[in-house]
């Protein structure tokens, strides 16, 4: 039976595949549908190949603008929550005080609790607050749902770091800050990155919590929603395929850097 054992042998790099092709299906999907040149107003069927739709990507009115602010959104949200992500991980994990229990407790509410929950609860805030609804509401609105997943990403950077490194730079003379820039934040690095593309990722494509506290402001996810009620243009695929293989392409690199770092080590 060679085939049965080579079949147990590979049997977890086979099933790990079957995954990752089943979770790349609907970009796979999207992809191919951004070259399709549908006869009606939606894109759900196979018509005709077509490059039309990447030739002038911004040809539906409106889309290119609330694509442009989403990035914005997200980009400023992913900054903040980084920063204020990265300071409380450091906090809950170099330091003892009161009420730290809970505060660690209080981070995975935003987690835990349904999207739609916390969105009801922020209009809710913003109303009594008196503010206007639109894009400084929505860019609180996702730094704070954005702000746990960096703690617990940046967190578990941190309590994997040898303390004797930072011990060993004092040592050495150097001071708080030289230890922290040249030591300590070069070791937490990848944990903030990845919180950090987390969070570009979760504000990016959030709906639920954008639609109550947007007011009159329409970001792309909105847009997609508005758009799919009334036909779903091609180049919504397109950006789509775009902003994934962007994404691909920043994994790729890192990895490659990465690979050549651990070469110059060895």
């Amino acid at each position: 039976m060679p085939v049965l054992n080579w079949f147990k042998r590979h049997l977890v790099v086979i099933a790990g595949l079957l995954t990752l092709g089943y979770l790349l299906l609907p970009n796979i999907v999207v992809t191919v549908f951004s070259f399709n040149k549908p006869k009606g107003r939606f894109n759900y069927e196979w018509q005709q190949f077509s490059l039309d739709a990447w030739k002038d990507p911004c040809g539906v009115a409106g889309m290119c603008g609330s694509l442009s602010l989403s990035l914005q959104i997200a980009i400023w949200a992913t900054i903040g929550a980084t920063l204020l992500g990265t300071m409380i991980a450091f906090a809950l994990v170099r330091y003892r005080f009161r009420a730290r229990g809970a505060v660690n407790s209080l981070i995975f509410l935003p987690m835990a609790m349904p999207e739609v929950v916390m969105a009801a609860s922020l209009l809710t805030l913003f109303l009594n607050l008196g503010a206007q609804l639109g894009f400084y509401t929505i860019l609180i609105a996702h730094i704070m749902f954005c702000l746990s997943f960096v703690v617990v990403a940046v967190k578990a950077r941190v309590l994997s770091m040898d303390p004797r490194l930072e011990q060993a730079a004092q040592d050495l003379y150097a001071g708080p800050a030289q230890t922290f820039l040249r030591v300590t934040l070069p070791i937490a690095a990848p944990g903030i990155a990845a919180g950090a593309m987390l969070a570009f990722a979760l504000s990016f494509d959030d709906f639920i919590i954008t639609n109550f506290n947007a007011g009159s402001t329409v970001t792309f996810p909105m847009f997609v929603w508005g758009s799919a009620q009334r036909g779903t243009p091609v180049q919504i695929n397109v950006i789509g395929t775009a902003m994934f293989l962007i994404a691909v392409l920043l994994v790729l690199t890192s990895m490659v850097i990465g690979n050549r770092r651990n070469r110059q080590k060895a």
